[in-house]
């Protein structure tokens, strides 16, 4: 039998090629999607709010600097300036919050959590990674510093919301002390995680391909989003890191990386045996107590 010619050869390496391509983009536009979830469903309003833990609020609202409603409580303590913003996860909303913030509402500090864009009861928006949420949160502080002048504020944030609480912080000389809790180094780096792990293929090229997606259809990329060069511009205001041993979505290498990053004053708490964002619930009062002790340190002493 004659042997095949490079050249009788060629259309089937075109065509493993090209599914090879095929595939690459089938799973780049796959990521796209969860990178930017559709928009919530009616039940995302169905939460309970801080009337369930007995504690008084009111319900508010403020615009983004692009005109987008966003939805908010304000859990009130009038004898004091220290106020506390909460920042959710990305398909997160502010109800998630309620556990943490509720205690720093009985710690004595007033509190603000909101609803970014696309989430709970603000209006619709895409729900992207780390783009627009930034200049929500820069709102809702400007929303604080117009409802109390003198607030010395904090921000706790967790995963996305965490990153985005580095990088407004960064911006933002009003806030005073931040707690990121399960933040990632940088938008490209858990999407490759994310890809090597629940996949197992090589991630550089699928990462680049979903980032020109999003850029494509969303108008930004997540390969931009980098707290880990934010957080050094932080200091002298302190930053307090915590991250799960065991977390499988955002490796605790991306805290200790933030950690080496920050500048002084800094802390890091690895919690054992806990999962992504698993602090808080695996000793609830300890972690609650570590929480406002740091805002009591940074925040009481600059309190008017």
């Amino acid at each position: 039998m004659a042997e095949k010619s490079g050249w009788s050869l060629l259309p089937m390496a075109l065509t493993g090629a090209i599914g090879l391509l095929g595939g690459i983009a089938g799973i780049a536009y796959y990521v796209s999607l969860r990178v930017n979830p559709p928009l919530r469903h009616f039940l995302d309003s169905y939460t309970f709010t801080p009337w369930e833990l007995g504690v008084p609020f009111e319900t508010v609202e403020f615009r983004s600097n692009d005109g987008l409603r966003l939805a908010g409580w304000w859990l009130p303590r009038p004898e004091t300036n220290a106020v506390i913003v909460g920042s959710h996860g990305h398909s997160g909303s502010k109800d998630e919050l309620l556990g943490i913030g509720s205690y720093c509402w009985r710690a004595g500090y007033n509190v603000l959590l909101f609803d970014y864009r696309g989430r709970g009861e603000s209006d619709p928006w895409p729900r992207t990674l780390v783009s627009r949420e930034v200049d929500d949160l820069l709102a809702a502080l400007q929303y604080v510093r117009q409802r109390a002048p003198d607030a010395v504020i904090g921000v706790i944030g967790y995963s996305m919301g965490a990153a985005v609480g580095i990088l407004a912080t960064a911006r933002d000389q009003s806030v005073k002390a931040l707690v990121a809790d399960s933040s990632f180094t940088a938008g490209d780096d858990v999407v490759a995680h994310s890809i090597t792990q629940v996949l197992r293929i090589p991630s550089g090229p699928v990462v680049r391909l979903a980032d020109a997606m999003v850029a494509h259809r969303y108008g930004y990329r997540f390969s931009q989003a980098r707290p880990i060069d934010a957080i050094g511009q932080i200091a002298p205001r302190p930053v307090f890191i915590i991250h799960s041993v065991n977390d499988p979505l955002i490796p605790v290498n991306h805290a200790r990386q933030l950690y080496a990053a920050a500048r002084e004053p800094r802390f890091l708490w690895e919690v054992a045996d806990a999962r992504h964002c698993g602090g808080y619930f695996s000793d609830r009062e300890g972690y609650c107590r570590r929480v406002v002790e740091f805002f009591d340190q940074y925040l009481r002493s600059v309190e008017a």
